[in-house]
C-alpha cells in the first residue's frame, strides 16, 4: 500500500553514525520515494530531557540536519523542518495529554527503563532522576505524528511502542469527538539489518562502539582496523554470515562484490584484508556525503534557514489541522 503521509523524527543526541545511516537514514529517505508527502524534521524539543547545554543543543541541531541534507534528503520535495518552530506541536501535546491515562504513561519504555535503573541500584525513590519530560516524552511524540495526519511512521522496533501509544490516544479522542485524528501505523524495514559496532554488539553510542559517519578517510580506516576478530588463521576458512565485518560490507557493496568477498571468506581471508575490503567500499560510499557535510556545516546560516523554510511550510499544515482539534474539543 502506498503512504499517502510519511513522518520521520530525528533526534539531535550525538555525532551520526553508521547504524543511523543504515537503520534509520537510509530505509526513511527511501520509505518516502513513494509518498504523496513527506515529512522529516529535528526533534530538539525531545533532545532536551537529555541534553541542558544551550550551545551543544544548536550544534547537535545542526550536525544531525547536515547530515540528512549530505545523505540525501532533498528539502525541495520533502517537508523539513526544526520541532520547536510549529509550536502548534505544544499546543496539541497539552490537549492529548488530557486525553492520556497516566497508566499508560507507566508502560512507556523509557520511563519503565529509569525506574528498573533506579531498582537495580538499589535508589529508594523509583522516580529519581526522572523528568516531565521523560515521563511525557510519548504524548509529545504523539502531537509529532497525529499534527500532521501521518498514515506511516518508519521507526525501529525499539521505537513501535510510541507509534502504538499515539494510536491509542487518538482513538480515545476520537471515540469522544469523532473521527478527528488519522491513525498512524508503523513501519518497519524487513531488510534493515543491525549494523554492528566495533565490538561486535549492535552499534550504539551507549557502547561507545560506534563508527562516526563523516571521519577522514585515514581515521575512518584507523578505527575499521579496530573491529573485534577472533584468532582465526588467514588460510582457514570463516563463515560470512556470522562475520561483523561482512554485514557491514554486504551494506555498502554491490551484489557481485559482495558475492566475491563471500568466497573469500569461505576460502579464507586475513582479517586485516576483510578490514580493508569494507573501508574500501565504505570511503567510496560516503565520498560525496562527506563532502557535502562539510560544507553544510561549514554554513550553519544556510542549515537555519532551510529549517525555517520548512517550518512555514509544515506550519500551513499544522494550522488548520490544530483548528479542527480545537473546534472539537470546544476552544476558541
Amino acid at each position: 500500500m502506498t503512504a499517502s503521509i510519511v513522518l520521520t523524527g530525528i533526534k539531535p543526541t550525538g555525532t551520526p553514525h553508521l547504524g543511523n545511516l543504515v537503520g534509520a537514514i537510509k530505509p526513511a529517505l527511501a520509505l518516502a520515494e513513494s509518498a504523496a508527502k513527506s515529512l522529516y524534521f529535528v526533534a530538539d524539543y525531545h533532545a532536551l530531557t537529555a541534553i541542558h547545554d544551550a550551545a551543544k543543543l544548536r550544534a547537535c541541531v545542526r550536525e544531525v540536519a547536515a547530515t540528512w541534507l549530505a545523505l540525501g534528503l532533498d528539502p525541495e520535495r520533502v517537508i523539513f523542518y526544526r520541532q520547536s518552530d510549529v509550536p502548534e506541536i505544544f499546543e496539541l501535546s497539552w490537549i492529548l495529554s488530557c486525553f492520556t491515562s497516566k497508566g499508560l504513561m507507566n508502560r512507556a519504555h523509557a520511563y519503565k527503563a529509569a525506574v528498573d535503573k533506579n531498582r537495580e541500584g538499589g535508589v529508594e525513590d523509583l522516580d529519581a532522576g526522572v523528568s516531565m519530560g521523560l515521563f511525557g516524552y510519548p504524548v509529545l511524540m504523539a502531537a509529532d505524528i497525529l499534527l500532521f495526519r501521518t498514515n506511516v511512521v518508519p521507526v525501529g522496533k525499539d521505537q513501535v511502542q510510541h507509534v502504538e501509544i499515539a494510536r491509542d490516544i487518538a482513538q480515545r479522542f476520537n471515540t469522544i469527538y469523532g473521527p478527528v485524528l488519522s491513525l498512524p501505523e508503523a513501519r518497519i524495514s524487513k531488510d534493515t539489518a543491525v549494523v554492528p559496532g566495533l565490538d561486535g554488539r549492535k552499534m550504539s553510542k551507549s557502547y561507545d562502539n560506534i563508527v562516526p559517519l563523516f571521519l577522514p578517510p585515514e581515521k575512518l580506516k584507523k578505527l575499521l582496523f579496530k573491529f573485534k576478530t577472533d584468532s582465526t588463521a588467514p588460510s582457514e576458512p570463516k563463515d560470512p554470515d556470522a562475520s561483523p565485518l561482512f554485514h557491514l560490507y554486504r551494506e555498502f557493496s554491490s551484489a557481485p562484490e559482495t558475492e566475491a568477498l563471500r568466497q573469500r571468506f569461505l576460502t579464507g581471508i586475513g582479517w586485516g584484508e576483510a578490514k580493508e575490503a569494507v573501508f574500501t567500499v565504505l570511503d567510496r560510499a560516503l565520498t560525496e556525503p562527506r563532502r557535502r557535510y562539510a560544507e553544510l556545516i561549514a554554513d550553519p546560516a544556510k542549515i537555519d534557514a532551510l529549517l525555517t523554510e520548512g517550518a512555514v511550510r509544515a506550519r500551513a499544515l499544522a494550522v488548520p489541522m490544530l483548528n479542527e482539534v480545537r473546534q472539537a474539543i470546544g476552544a476558541r
